[in-house]
C-alpha cells in the first residue's frame, strides 16, 4: 500500500509538472506573438531610437556584441512582421470590399499576396543564427552570407509591393542571392545550375513563383535527401510560350499526396491571371527527381534596358 501511494504521489507530481510546463510554455508563446505584433506595428524611427538605445546601455555591461546580434534578430523580424501584417491588412480590405462579380480574383490575389509577403521564418532565423555562428568561427564566411541575405531582401521586399507580373530577370536575381545563402547552409549537399538565356531575362514573369518552386524543391526533394542533390533552373521558348523549369534530383514527389498550399496558389493565380493560357506541370523525370514547369506566354520587354 505505501508503495502505491508513494507511486500515485510520484504521478501526481509529474502530471503537475508537466502541467507547469505546458502552462509556462504558453505564456511563452502568447508573449512571443505579442513581442510580434509589437515589431509589425512600431515604426521604423522608433525602433531605430531603441537599437541606440540598446547600445549605448550594453556598453558599460561589455555586452555590444549581443545588442548587435538582437539588433540584427529583431530587423529580419520586423521585415517579417510588416511583410506580414501588410498583408493581412490587403486580405482583410480586399475581402471586405469584393463584390460577387470580382470576389474570386479579390480573394485569390490576397491570398497570393500575403504568400508573397512572407519571408519564410525558419529561413530567416536560420539564416540569422547561421551569421551569429559564423561571426566566431568563420567571420569571411558570415560576411558574404550577410551579404547575400541583404541582396534577398533587397530584390524580394519591392516584389512583395508589386502587383501583376515583373520580369523573369527579376526572380533569377532573387532565386540566386537565396540559393546562395541555401548553399551556405546545407555546403557540398547543394549545387545549383541556371541556364537562362540573356534575351529572356526581360520577358514578363509572375513575381515570386519562381521562389515557391526553389523552396519545394529544397524542403520536400533535397532536404530529406542524406547526401543532398542538385537544382537546376532553366528558361526556353517554344509557340510563343515561356517555359520555366526548376529540376531537382531529390527523393521525388508523391502524385498522390496533391499540391501544397504553395503549389495550389500558383496554379489558382495562373489561372486567374492568364486563363487557360498558362500552367503549372509537375512531373517525374525517369532520371528521378522532380521536374516543376510554368508556362505563361512569351511576353519580353522590348523597351527594357536591362535585362533585370
Amino acid at each position: 500500500m505505501k508503495k502505491n501511494r508513494l507511486a500515485k504521489a510520484g504521478y501526481d507530481n509529474a502530471k503537475s509538472f508537466l502541467e507547469i510546463v505546458r502552462e509556462l510554455g504558453d505564456i511563452a508563446i502568447g508573449l512571443w506573438w505579442r513581442f510580434f505584433d509589437w515589431l509589425a506595428q512600431v515604426e521604423w524611427r522608433k525602433l531605430m531610437m531603441i537599437w541606440v538605445l540598446l547600445l549605448i546601455c550594453s556598453a558599460p555591461f561589455h555586452m555590444p556584441r549581443q545588442a548587435g546580434m538582437f539588433i540584427l534578430f529583431s530587423f529580419g523580424l520586423k521585415v517579417l512582421a510588416g511583410g506580414k501584417r501588410k498583408a493581412e491588412l490587403e486580405a482583410r480590405h480586399a475581402a471586405s470590399h469584393a463584390d460577387e462579380e470580382s470576389m474570386e480574383r479579390r480573394v485569390v490575389e490576397a491570398r497570393m499576396a500575403a504568400l508573397q509577403a512572407q519571408v519564410e521564418p525558419h529561413f530567416l532565423f536560420n539564416t540569422l543564427a547561421l551569421i551569429g555562428q559564423l561571426i566566431e568561427t568563420d567571420p569571411p564566411q558570415a560576411a558574404r552570407i550577410h551579404q547575400n541575405l541583404i541582396d534577398y531582401l533587397r530584390a524580394t521586399l519591392p516584389q512583395m509591393r508589386a502587383k501583376g507580373a515583373g520580369t523573369l530577370g527579376r526572380q533569377i536575381d532573387m532565386s540566386r542571392a537565396y540559393l546562395a545563402i541555401m548553399q551556405a547552409r546545407m555546403r557540398s549537399r547543394l549545387a545549383v545550375s541556371i541556364d537562362v538565356p540573356q534575351e529572356m531575362l526581360s520577358a514578363t514573369f509572375p513575381v515570386m513563383m519562381l521562389q515557391i518552386l526553389i523552396e519545394n524543391a529544397i524542403k520536400h526533394g533535397l532536404e530529406p535527401k542524406i547526401e543532398g542533390g542538385r537544382i537546376d533552373i532553366r528558361a526556353s521558348v517554344d509557340n510563343q510560350m515561356l517555359q520555366v523549369d526548376v529540376i531537382d534530383d531529390g527523393v521525388g514527389f508523391n502524385p498522390y499526396t496533391g499540391d501544397g498550399v504553395g503549389l495550389a496558389n500558383v496554379r489558382e493565380r495562373l489561372r486567374i491571371q492568364y486563363g487557360n493560357r498558362a500552367q503549372l506541370v509537375i512531373e517525374a523525370p525517369l532520371t528521378g527527381g522532380t521536374r516543376a514547369s510554368i508556362r505563361v506566354p512569351y511576353a519580353p520587354d522590348i523597351f527594357s534596358t536591362s535585362p533585370t
